[in-house]
């Protein structure tokens, strides 16, 4: 895309939050904020996790790091005052990484403090990006979302369907056939499916671009890359792009 073609800069704020570490919570947050340079002129990007700065270490991403917890695992009065003045007075879209450690008390300091009607009120839109995970990580991420649709009235949840560590699925039922995912489903505003791939190949590749800390383009550009890598890498892109091109997430 031409650097004349991206949307000028309209608010809009993207939190990462799961409760489960480990499911690929921190990619989605690269994921978006790939997509999101791609499309919009203004992207920022924020990392607040206290324990593990993954996301600040893609430096293509032109990541910030806030701190947002005091020892104890309590909010940091400032340090969310700090991020609620940034979201207010800078304009253009914001991706935010929780971290596990963060999850519920950042949220519940987001309720208590009535931050969704305060950001609508200025004209910001708010979106929860919540990963749903396949395998042994299935009910603690399912336990996630139900926390975050049950404190929620608002039709802004986004959630990733990662089946990395296997099918979502219970009783024979994928997640938006699943009882949870009915009663919500007027909170959720679209799902991105993140499907289980050949290991050896699509798998490694990705696997390989995480460590690095390299985006798809980074990763695709390089003279290291095998040139079937980076078809790949193409493909994934592809397709994760195209899902979120469906969403009403860039005005």
């Amino acid at each position: 895309m031409n650097e004349n073609d991206k949307n000028p800069a309209t608010t809009a704020i993207h939190f990462s939050l799961q409760g489960k570490g480990g499911v690929g919570k921190r990619l989605v947050a690269s994921f978006l904020a790939q997509y999101f340079t791609a499309k919009c002129d203004t992207v920022h990007c924020i990392d607040t996790d206290p324990v593990n700065h993954t996301f600040a270490q893609y430096k293509r991403l032109n990541v910030q790091k806030l701190k947002l917890l005091r020892d104890g695992g309590v909010v940091d009065p400032r340090g969310f005052d700090t991020l609620i003045e940034t979201l207010m007075k800078d304009n253009g879209v914001f991706v935010i990484d929780s971290g596990a450690a963060t999850f519920l008390p950042l949220w519940h300091y987001i309720l208590e403090h009535n931050i969704v009607t305060v950001l609508s009120d200025a004209g910001r839109r708010l979106y929860i990006h919540n990963v749903i995970a396949g395998g042994h990580a299935q009910e603690d991420t399912l336990t996630g979302f139900r926390k975050l649709a049950d404190s929620t009235s608002a039709r802004n949840l986004v959630v990733w369907i990662n089946e990395y560590f296997g099918r979502v699925e219970a009783d024979g039922k994928g997640f938006l056939d699943m009882v949870v995912s009915k009663q919500n489903a007027g909170k959720v505003l679209g799902s991105i499916a993140i499907p289980r791939r050949t290991q050896e190949t699509f798998g490694r590749d990705i696997e390989e671009m995480i460590s690095r800390k390299h985006t798809f383009d980074e990763a695709i550009e390089s003279a290291e890359t095998f040139l079937m890598t980076k078809q790949r890498l193409k493909i994934v892109q592809r397709e994760i792009f195209e899902q979120l091109d469906k969403l009403p997430l860039v005005a």
